[in-house]
């Protein structure tokens, strides 16, 4: 059996979870509307051991959501799973942010397209088909009435994210399906991580760096 610690911090969700062979048998969560992840992840880590009867040396890896997202956020959950990584001597595996919230909702057919809120009218995202295969890159894009186009003429299209509620301001298209209120979750990461693991996919633990996608900007005050 495998052990893989998921840790998903990318935003104002601080989600960890224990995974066995893919799936999640211990999950802890909390999105207060603030960014508490120092003060909550290490704990939230010894929790979902606790729970379920597993220490850190059985842990055969560790699992970070590798963004996009919070700058601060994604900082603070890379720090944390490399720091297990060294300590414990095993492999460290990234995950898009992304494609584990894409798996929330279930696709029938169609496109799904998950969305985090990046400032004003822009929004990261990428496009995914039916079996979570990617087919539009991640991008930091400024919305418009022609956003998606392509796709929401071939069928089916879900939004879903933070991003949703100004997408839902701009486009009105009889394929678009909008799914609000949910946040990234270590509760999707189980069998992505578990799959990379079987393929000796790993993260170089010293020198991996989170995806930003766009440079950190510091606004001085006027």
């Amino acid at each position: 059996m495998a052990f893989i610690l998921n840790i998903e911090t990318s935003t104002k969700n601080c989600s960890v979870s224990l995974s066995e062979n893919g799936k999640v048998i211990a999950l802890k969560e909390i999105n207060d509307g603030n960014y508490s992840h120092a003060e909550k992840l290490h704990v939230f880590i010894d929790s979902v051991l606790n729970k379920a009867g597993v220490n850190m040396q059985q842990l055969d890896a560790v699992a970070i959501s590798k963004g996009p997202g919070s700058f601060t956020g994604l900082r603070i959950g890379v720090s944390a799973a490399k720091g297990l990584c060294f300590a414990l001597d095993i492999p460290l595996i990234s995950i898009s942010t992304l494609q584990s919230l894409a798996l929330q909702r279930d696709l029938e057919n169609g496109f799904v397209i998950p969305m985090l809120d990046a400032r004003r009218m822009e929004v990261y995202s990428a496009v995914f088909d039916i079996n979570n295969n990617q087919i539009r890159e991640i991008e930091a894009q400024i919305l418009d009435e022609f956003s998606f186009q392509d796709y929401l003429e071939k069928g089916q299209v879900i939004f879903i994210g933070d991003g949703v509620p100004k997408t839902k301001e701009l486009i009105s298209h009889p394929n678009a399906v909008f799914v609000e209120d949910r946040l990234p979750s270590a509760n999707e990461m189980g069998m992505l991580a578990f799959q990379k693991l079987q393929l000796s996919d790993f993260e170089n633990s010293a020198y991996f760096e989170p995806f930003y996608l766009k440079d950190f900007v510091v606004n001085k005050k006027k």
